[in-house]
């Protein structure tokens, strides 16, 4: 990757993360850069194409610290509570997530909302591959695979960040106490 389009990747980075996407401009992202805008058009269409391809970024540091999570010493049970532990932990902590999120409850920016879509959609994606490694190692019965991998991640939403509207915070030791009675247990062989 050129010097150039990192400059432009790094800035729109913390542009988006300041400011939120709608307010973020090309101008601001060139400036930022120390590019002219016309640089940023010789890599990315649009504001959306690069906010696309940053976010596709998030997405793999998520799988990579959702895998580092897991140990294949440990069962099912305890890596995928971990990983999506660890895929919560991250949303909540890095800048990007944390102005997009808000940005989609304060604003409701479409193009934001669509990428945040994605994300989700890529880990459920990314919980379905582990629960179909799973199923074939004997670890879990047969269940489709991808309802699982939806109801998992809705089901960590609502322990860890729904929950808390109008009650106190869940630790994570009762939320995995949570996760393994009301799901686990009923996918055990």
């Amino acid at each position: 990757m050129s010097d150039k389009k990192q400059q432009i990747i790094d800035a729109a980075t913390k542009s988006f993360s300041l400011f939120g996407y709608k307010a973020t401009t090309m101008d601001q992202v060139a400036k930022m850069a120390n590019v002219g805008k016309g640089t940023i058009y010789t890599f990315f269409k649009s504001k959306e194409e690069l906010l696309d391809h940053i976010v596709s970024s998030v997405i793999s540091e998520i799988k990579h610290e959702a895998d580092a999570a897991m140990d294949d010493r440990l069962p099912f049970s305890e890596n995928v509570q971990r990983a999506l532990q660890r895929i919560f932990t991250f949303r909540q902590e890095h800048e990007l997530t944390i102005k997009l999120l808000q940005e989609v409850r304060d604003i409701g920016t479409a193009a934001v909302r669509e990428v945040m879509k994605r994300l989700d959609r890529e880990m459920i994606a990314y919980i379905r591959e582990k629960i179909e490694e799973a199923m074939a190692k004997g670890e879990i019965r047969p269940c489709d695979p991808e309802l699982t991998a939806f109801f998992m991640f809705k089901m960590y939403i609502a322990l860890s960040i729904e929950w808390e509207k109008d009650h106190e915070p869940l630790s994570q030791q009762t939320i995995a106490e949570l996760f393994d009675m009301y799901l686990l247990k009923g996918l055990s062989p």
